[in-house]
């Protein structure tokens, strides 16, 4: 019986070969370092990644509503939406009222919810260390430039 499956090398041929390469590498390398450690999140903290990601908003930014959240991370207002519900019964958030718009609601982190963020970006922190452990400091920073002049941009588009 011979075996016809590509070797892992072969695999990565892929990188150049779809039609959209930069972006697929870019995508690659997210879920390189974001799929595993949302795993062993959920698995040590019973924490998805959109409740992640409304610790991490709040963690930086002392208040925001769940619509700059979903701006921010360019997650879906429903899957922000549950994380925001989830994170109130965990004592994660707080929800107060916009006083200069009654019908905004404004979300802040607890000190729970700080202390679980400084946990869950340590992983984080970790992981991109693995992933990019491969680059001198001069491609780190180039690396880091490029991506934030990209990010940039890409938050001025429309979707």
């Amino acid at each position: 019986m011979t075996n016809n499956q590509p070797q892992a090398c072969e695999l990565t041929d892929i990188f150049e070969m779809v039609e959209f390469p930069d972006a697929y590498k870019i995508s690659y390398l997210a879920n390189a370092i974001v799929v595993p450690t949302y795993e062993d999140v959920r698995r040590d903290f019973g924490l998805v990644r959109a409740e992640y990601h409304l610790l991490l908003g709040l963690a930086h930014f002392p208040e925001l509503t769940a619509q700059d959240i979903s701006k921010m991370t360019r997650r879906p207002r429903n899957s922000i939406s549950r994380a925001v519900h989830r994170m109130l019964e965990q004592g994660f958030i707080e929800r107060g009222i916009d006083p200069k718009n009654r019908r905004k609601a404004i979300l802040s982190i607890t000190p729970a919810g700080r202390k679980m963020h400084q946990k869950i970006s340590q992983y984080l922190v970790d992981r991109e260390a693995v992933v990019l452990d491969v680059l001198t400091k001069e491609e780190r920073d180039n690396l880091q430039k490029t991506l934030r002049k990209l990010a940039h941009h890409s938050a001025g588009l429309e979707r």
